[in-house]
């Protein structure tokens, strides 16, 4: 494994001793109440969490995007609900503003969201328009002094709860001339639908945006006019780490549990790890973990030198879903019948997991973008 530094390490250790004992406890609760965790979420923001690489002068705490994944990770273990509400408002928002956005934007939206004052959500997907994004039909007819949008985005995380939405929509009548625009919550003409009923994941609020013309004047676009997708797509990069983060600390919560329980459970006479149906189960296990975790490190560490880093966000974030389905039916696979009970928590990260290879960016995407740049 690739050596941390001291700071880095400090990081890890103080989130996940704050994981441990404010978000694990409430991780089962939040799942079955759908309850949005609120308190959870300001002890994260009081700890600096929530703008961990947006520099000091913007109210962040200026960290290396190492040192956000190794939180993510944490936070993940402990509840993946928690993990990709930070993700996203840190990993999409937040780098987008500071990539494309003027002084005066980063002075009025970065800094509150940096603070944790706060939340962010990523507004591109629509009903019609998923691994497509050029496809969506949101539209921003020009007037004067600004722009009004109308359409609904769909499968937005924090909808409802967050206090600014980056909105991609429509400028022209070309496929991809898209802008993207910082709309605040409580702007007329923007409301919310429910949470949707999703497999996992209750805690973490996704649902529908609509836009019913909604005015968003000048100094609302952020980058440059039909340059929209373009800064999305570098913003999903950004938060592809993320999710690769989050789902190595799926992946690695259900080994523990599996480890553990495989070293106490005793059939046909002695402990099932001594097994190799079980051994083997989680060797691979290890193995895989190890090796994820060094690919979200590798694009962090990637992110942290300034080029483009899409190669290794997708080979991140491709590995570590994949890994977080494959290590949490594994390790229910370990337990048994007792690995299908809520009370040992796998079922709850079985459920949690699948999305990874779905949000984002889906698998087939991941590689269809890894195929592509092995010519590029």
């Amino acid at each position: 494994m690739l050596p941390l530094t001291d700071e880095q390490r400090l990081v890890r250790d103080t989130v996940r001793a704050f994981a441990r004992e404010e978000l694990w406890p409430k991780a089962p609760e939040h799942d079955a109440s759908g309850a949005f965790p609120w308190p959870q979420l300001k002890g994260l923001a009081e700890l600096g969490l929530l703008g961990m690489t947006t520099p000091e002068a913007y109210g962040g705490a200026g960290l290396d995007a190492v040192s956000w994944a190794l939180a993510l990770e944490e936070i993940a273990y402990a509840d993946p609900a928690v993990a990709v509400i930070v993700s996203v408002t840190s990993g999409l928002p937040q780098y987008m503003l500071l990539k494309f956005g003027t002084e005066e934007q980063k002075k009025r939206f970065l800094v509150p969201l940096a603070k944790g004052e706060w939340l962010g959500a990523f507004a591109l997907t629509e009903p019609q328009a998923g691994s497509d994004p050029a496809s969506l039909k949101t539209r921003a007819e020009r007037v004067k002094g600004g722009w009004v949008l109308s359409g609904t985005k769909s499968w937005i995380t924090s909808a409802g709860q967050a206090d600014l939405y980056v909105v991609m929509a429509r400028t022209g009548e070309g496929r991809t001339e898209i802008t993207a625009f910082l709309v605040e919550k409580g702007t007329p003409g923007l409301s919310f639908g429910p949470p949707e009923a999703k497999m996992g994941l209750h805690a973490a609020h996704t649902g529908e945006v609509r836009l019913e013309e909604v005015l968003v004047p000048d100094d609302q676009v952020l980058g440059q006019v039909n340059k929209g997708l373009s800064h999305a797509l570098a913003g999903l990069d950004s938060g592809r780490i993320g999710i690769a983060a989050q789902a190595t600390g799926i992946a690695r919560a259900a080994f523990d549990i599996a480890k553990d329980y495989a070293d106490e459970r005793v059939q046909f006479g002695k402990k099932i790890r001594e097994f190799e149906g079980v051994a083997f189960k989680l060797a691979d296990l290890d193995t895989r973990i190890a090796a994820a975790r060094l690919l979200v490190w590798a694009a962090a560490r990637k992110k942290d030198e300034g080029g483009r880093f899409t190669q290794e966000a997708s080979r991140a974030k491709l590995f570590a879903s994949e890994l977080a389905v494959d290590a949490t039916r594994e390790a229910i696979q370990i337990l048994g019948a007792n690995g299908y009970h809520r009370d040992y928590r796998l079922e709850r990260y079985y459920r949690d997991a699948k999305v990874t290879e779905i949000y984002e960016g889906t698998s087939e995407i991941q590689r269809l973008i890894l195929a592509r740049s092995l010519y590029r």
